[in-house]
């Protein structure tokens, strides 16, 4: 495949490597390209790829520029803390994430992020599994042949009560259903707030959907402050994330705080079960659009596990169930887009970025991109599988060409539990069942993550 930059235009300003600095779509005054962004983020993003690999445009009065090469995307995510800035992404973002480790800057980062880590490593990864695979058991046992449901409801159900479970220690439905309500509302009022015009409005001009991420927050912080004065309260030693989140200390022998604690929890939360929901519904689509990808899945599932439920200690034998998770987010990255703000002496492919530049990478239209995959709309996980020697279908994939967790400093603690989640999900219920969905188109909207347009029907068939 071809590495040579996307096509060039007219007053393109050439970078230190041949590739090319394009403008964008006209805009309108004071709105910019907001209004054509804000109908389908997604499909501009194509655009703007089609258009080249550097192109400017304008997010209301804010200069910015796309970016698409994986290695300029790659300069931008290891940069990040050095020439390039955490934006703000918007009272509706702040109001629900705060100033956790996804959205906090400079050293308050760097300490915040040292205290979550620990809580989310291999090993602590694994002593979650367990949970994973017996919540995905359960649902299992309550599903019989021939049963329609409604997968993205279901695979929200036993996201959210995994998460509970590992996150929070708790154990109820009610737990999980209220919490999973007011983030149902969060993430769609972000979504709507970030792609319209309140992506321009100041913060104290009062909106509908302002009012209802407040009121939506309000539930979240109850439920946290809940349990986490249970927590305080109880006796002994608990195994969930926000136990050691609770025990944590810095270098100076200082903990969270209150607040410190509720916003990271609900980081943690959004990565366990926003992006392993989203993630499970597009594979489960994928797997039911292409039968021979179901099969393959299947044979292994049969092979490694030989009748009996998945653990941790599966996860590095299950390559094609991994494959598939990738593929998926390949396809349909939960994660869609990535931004930062240049500060001062910021470089990107060569060429000074003018400080206060709104950068933008999309992984949506990057994962897209022919350059970098054969048939790249094609639902094809042997892509990365590496047969034993060295041989195999696996491409050769540059490095940022994808990056459904970010990538650099700042790359998304949660991608071990989220990955470890997926495989074991699909392969307690994969195993056992073959998910025959209607066979109309689904289509991604984006908000917080990429969420499937309408409800998705399937007929459970056993296998």
């Amino acid at each position: 495949m071809t590495t040579q930059a996307g096509p060039s235009a007219v007053g393109a300003k050439p970078t230190a490597d041949g590739r090319k600095t394009v403008p964008g779509p006209r805009g309108v005054p004071v709105l910019g390209n907001l209004p054509e962004f804000g109908k389908d983020p997604l499909a501009f993003f194509e655009r703007l790829r089609e258009r080249g690999d550097f192109v400017r445009w304008r997010f209301g009065r804010t200069p910015a520029l796309f970016i698409a090469h994986p290695e300029t995307v790659g300069e931008l995510l290891t940069e990040v803390e050095r020439t390039f800035d955490q934006p703000d992404l918007g009272i509706a973002f702040r109001t629900l994430l705060g100033d956790g480790v996804v959205v906090a800057k400079g050293a308050d980062w760097r300490r915040k992020r040292s205290l979550v880590q620990p809580s989310v490593r291999p090993r602590q990864v694994k002593s979650y599994a367990a949970t994973m695979a017996a919540c995905a058991v359960d649902l299992a046992e309550r599903w019989t042949d021939g049963q329609r449901v409604d997968i993205k409801r279901e695979m929200a159900a036993l996201t959210q009560l995994i998460a509970v479970r590992t996150i929070f220690g708790v154990d109820t439905a009610a737990d999980a259903e209220a919490i999973g309500r007011a983030m149902d509302v969060a993430q769609q009022e972000i979504g709507a707030e970030f792609s319209g015009i309140g992506a321009i409005l100041p913060d104290w001009v009062p909106t509908p959907g302002r009012a209802r991420i407040k009121r939506a927050t309000a539930v979240i912080d109850a439920e946290v402050a809940r349990v986490v004065a249970r927590h305080r309260d109880g006796d002994g030693e608990r195994p969930d994330l926000l136990s050691r989140l609770l025990a944590a200390q810095d270098e100076t022998g200082a903990h969270l705080s209150d607040r410190e604690i509720r916003d990271e929890t609900v980081t943690l939360y959004i990565g366990g079960h926003e992006t392993t929901s989203s993630t499970l519904v597009w594979a489960w689509y994928l797997l039911s659009r292409n039968p021979r990808a179901y099969e393959a899945l299947g044979a292994e599932l049969d092979r490694v596990l030989d009748g009996r439920e998945p653990g941790f200690d599966d996860y590095a034998s299950l390559i094609y169930a991994q494959a598939v998770v990738k593929e998926t987010l390949r396809l349909y990255p939960t994660i869609w887009l990535l931004t930062g703000t240049a500060k001062e002496g910021a470089v990107l492919g060569g060429v000074p970025v003018p400080p206060g530049t709104r950068v933008w990478s999309s992984q949506w239209a990057t994962h897209r991109d022919g350059r970098w995959y054969r048939d790249p709309l094609e639902f094809r996980p042997e892509r990365w599988i590496t047969a034993e020697g060295g041989a195999g279908e696996a491409e050769e994939i540059p490095e940022y060409a994808w990056y459904p967790f970010g990538g650099g400093p700042r790359v998304c603690l949660g991608t071990r539990f989220a990955m470890v989640e997926a495989v074991l999900i699909l392969a307690v219920l994969a195993r056992r069942f073959r998910l025959d969905l209607d066979p109309s188109e689904i289509r991604p909207v984006p908000g917080l993550t990429l969420q499937p347009d309408r409800d998705v029907l399937a007929t459970v068939r056993a296998r």
